[in-house]
């Protein structure tokens, strides 16, 4: 039955027949149009028969709309292939059908006419010299897939089943599926409640909520059963990930921290350091924090400038870091620093595993020769962000990562992919918690005598969102698929995390403006998910440079 005030829904004809058929066929257009986009850029960027760094450089623009036409092509393909799936099990119902006709016409349609970057900066085909044409499949996509009787009807489906944990099956296992309803259901009754009060007093997300992520296992999700954790996939870290951070991106992030220092330690330890740290970790008896950045570098991590220097048998580390996350109460900090005298590259950088005394909001610095404070941030809140100062600060001999000087970069480097896909999945928690309570103001605010959510525009907002956070779902999972299945997964890991930030930020953004100007007030809690979401377009690589490292591996 129609809701109360509503007109009749649209019938399913608003959906087009033989939709899976439809869209497969439209795939190979679209995987043709970036294979002829990358070898144009290749031409642009080649010179003496080698990628040029100053060209790409100065063709940025092109090769940010390569990226973007990639990471589009990948995203549809994944998408189709969830469709696919859902299908063959019987489960592709008419939700998910909305889903897949929305995003394959709403998609093909920015790549025909420009997908935006952000917001004032729109990639075009032009930009690569390519013109397309779009073919039968793709032309009828383009004209019917994101109609407004499809985004209408879709929009009362999600009305309908509000109670569900996502809108669409996920297309994952039971297992994973019963990992998202236990965190779901943590989230909702220990997180959600109390997140906003934490984000307004700019409190430390408190410790007894830390001690049941302990026992609950997060922090030793990934690490081997043989070193203390539970050695289950990177695909349930992703929706761990996913489910705290759409109660509180903060708490979610608490896991990734552990992830992170895992990976390091698994990747680049000695047996001896995995035998010691990775238990430890699991467990929650000791927390990390990545002490990487520095003032004057930003994304150029290869010209850090704080310098390690042997002391007898151990290290002392002199220098200066920022934007170092929940830095106050950790016990341990992997610190990329220089040991390699005369280098000023990255092959001059090592890792090493500071230990630290944990300190508190009043003192969050209490060891000999380390120092710093806090940066007040719009968002992002609950680990807090600090400078560290490095003052002859001494590290244990054993300590350094590997037992080997030079290799910190490349040690860091093997975090990436599972860093940007914790990113992508943080991503997905901001978007759909966004999304959640964009619909619930839009179904209880009524203007001019209905429910915000019965305006075509604001339930094409609110369809969109749901579209758009299966789309960087999808994409999100297959790179943790890769990654589990030992694939590498750079590029997708990069993709997912480039398409995800922007699809939060869009979710948040829409979402406040469904609110109108109490979205602006602080009590509201969408004030609060703007200002997180905003912070996912920057770390773990900002969104331009991961576009230019998602371009230049393009062309690998």
């Amino acid at each position: 039955m129609p809701h109360d005030g509503q007109p009749p829904r649209p019938a399913k004809t608003a959906q087009l027949d033989g939709l899976t058929a439809l869209t497969a066929a439209a795939l190979p257009e679209i995987e043709a149009l970036f294979a002829a986009g990358r070898e144009a850029l290749r031409a642009l960027v080649t010179v003496d028969g080698k990628v040029s760094t100053p060209a790409m450089e100065v063709h940025q623009f092109a090769a940010h709309t390569l990226s973007w036409l990639a990471t589009y092509t990948e995203a549809l393909r994944q998408l189709q292939g969830w469709a696919d799936r859902l299908q063959s099990a019987g489960s592709f119902g008419e939700m998910e059908t909305l889903i897949l006709q929305i995003g394959f016409g709403e998609y093909l349609a920015q790549i025909a006419g420009g997908i935006p970057m952000s917001q004032g900066e729109i990639a075009r085909l032009s930009d690569l010299s390519l013109d397309w044409q779009p073919g039968p499949e793709a032309t009828r996509l383009i004209a019917c897939g994101n109609s407004p009787a499809a985004r209408m009807r879709l929009l009362a489906l999600m009305r309908d089943n509000a109670g569900r944990a996502t809108f669409g099956a996920t297309g994952l296992d039971e297992e994973l599926e019963m990992i998202r309803d236990q965190f779901r259901r943590f989230a909702d009754s220990e997180i959600t409640p109390h997140a906003h009060g934490w984000h307004l007093k700019d409190e430390l997300i408190p410790m007894e909520i830390i001690d049941k992520l302990a026992e609950m296992g997060v922090f030793g999700l990934t690490i081997p059963e043989n070193l203390g954790g539970f050695g289950l996939s990177k695909a349930s870290m992703v929706v761990v990930s996913e489910e705290l951070s759409r109660g509180y991106i903060g708490v979610g992030s608490l896991g990734t921290r552990s992830e992170i220092a895992a990976e390091l330690i698994l990747c680049g330890g000695t047996d001896e350091q995995k035998s010691h740290w990775l238990p430890k970790l699991a467990s929650g008896e000791i927390l990390p924090t990545a002490v990487f950045t520095e003032p004057d570098t930003g994304s150029d991590l290869g010209s850090l400038r704080s310098r390690a220097r042997r002391d007898g048998d151990d290290w002392t580390i002199t220098g200066n870091k920022t934007w170092i996350t929940h830095a106050a109460r950790t016990h341990v900090m992997t610190v990329l620093a220089r040991s390699v005298e005369g280098t000023s590259d990255y092959r001059g950088l090592s890792m090493f595993l500071a230990e630290k005394t944990p300190g508190t909001e009043a003192e969050p610095f209490v060891d000999p020769g380390l120092s710093g404070g806090e940066i007040e941030v719009l968002g992002y809140r609950g680990m807090k962000e600090y400078t560290v100062n490095f003052d002859g600060f001494r590290v244990k001999g054993e300590n350094l990562l590997g037992g080997v000087e030079g290799q910190g970069f490349k040690q860091l480097m093997q975090t990436f992919e599972s860093a940007r896909i914790q990113t992508a999945a943080r991503a997905i928690g901001v978007a759909q918690n966004a999304l959640e309570v964009g619909l619930h103001y839009a179904e209880d605010r009524k203007q001019f005598g209905k429910a915000l959510v019965e305006f075509p525009r604001v339930a094409g907002k609110l369809a969109m969102m749901a579209v758009e956070v299966m789309i960087a779902r999808q994409l999100t999972y297959y790179s943790a698929w890769q990654k589990d299945h030992d694939k590498r997964c750079d590029l997708e890991a990069g993709m997912a995390k480039l398409l995800g930030a922007r699809v939060a930020w869009a979710a948040a953004d829409n979402a406040l403006q469904i609110h109108g100007g109490n979205g602006f007030a602080l009590e509201y809690q969408i004030s609060r998910i703007l200002c997180d979401a905003r912070i996912l377009n920057i770390f773990e690589g900002a969104a331009e440079i991961q576009a230019q490292v998602i371009a230049r591996r393009l062309l690998d």
